[in-house]
């Protein structure tokens, strides 16, 4: 289990993350939603330990973010939105190949990953061609699998199919699916609605670093009296309702 409690995040007088309790289960895609500057990209640099907490606590499968760190990273696997930031002169192969080094895996096991993850995310073809001309969505796919080469229980999302075509962000998606099956906790953010609800079991929104609402999108349509997810999610981060 992923789960937060009470967390805050200060940045000198700037409250980043706010009092934020949640947990996500094993088999659970959770969706993290909230505008630009709400706190979903803190909250999870401070799950993967990049950052942190100011205050609260967080534990990744019974270890705590600060008093076991290296053990915590052995847990997660974590692609961050934007810019993928693989070595262009190194092919697909070598930038994951690299990283399970990185992990301390043996070489079998590594070559054995890379089988899988090159069927799973579609990537064969191009495995030992160097990355520098990749398009956005096969730069995403080698991301993603260097982030997971060491089969990771806890998967964190963030913003997974940005700038994605069609074809690709659903080769993405049925990823994350597959991820699910094989009982893993997945932490996901997105900006589109129709990605959170194709994916997520429950949601959880957050306005300014603070927790506003979380549950099921069913849940959540039902409560609100409405079928449209952006509507209710304008209305909760203060935006009002679109006519």
């Amino acid at each position: 289990m992923l789960e937060l409690k009470n967390v805050s995040k200060k940045f000198k007088e700037i409250k980043a993350v706010d009092s934020l309790s949640f947990s996500v289960n094993e088999g659970e895609i959770v969706g993290l939603l909230g505008e630009n500057g709400a706190g979903k990209t803190t909250t999870l640099r401070m799950i993967s330990t990049m950052l942190k907490p100011t205050g609260g606590t967080i534990e990744v499968n019974g270890y705590d973010v600060i008093e076991d760190p290296s053990k915590v990273r052995g847990e997660i696997g974590i692609l961050f939105g934007g810019e993928v930031g693989i070595y262009d002169r190194l092919s697909a192969r070598e930038n994951i190949e690299y990283f399970g080094r990185l992990y301390g895996m043996s070489q079998e096991r590594i070559d054995k990953r890379i089988a899988e993850l090159a069927g799973d995310l579609e990537m064969t073809e191009y495995m030992d061609r160097k990355a520098g001309k990749f398009s956005r969505g096969m730069k995403q796919k080698v991301s993603i699998a260097r982030a997971i080469i060491h089969s990771p229980k806890v998967m964190l999302f963030d913003e997974p199919s940005t700038g994605l075509d069609v074809s690709a962000a659903r080769v993405i998606h049925e990823f994350i699916f597959k991820c699910k099956s094989e009982n893993k906790i997945i932490l996901l953010s997105s900006h589109s609605m129709a990605e959170v609800e194709k994916l997520c079991d429950r949601v959880v929104i957050i306005h300014k670093g603070k927790l506003v609402e979380q549950g099921t999108v069913e849940y959540l349509k039902s409560k609100y009296n409405s079928s449209d997810m952006e509507e209710i999610f304008m209305k909760l981060v203060g935006g009002g309702v679109h006519e």
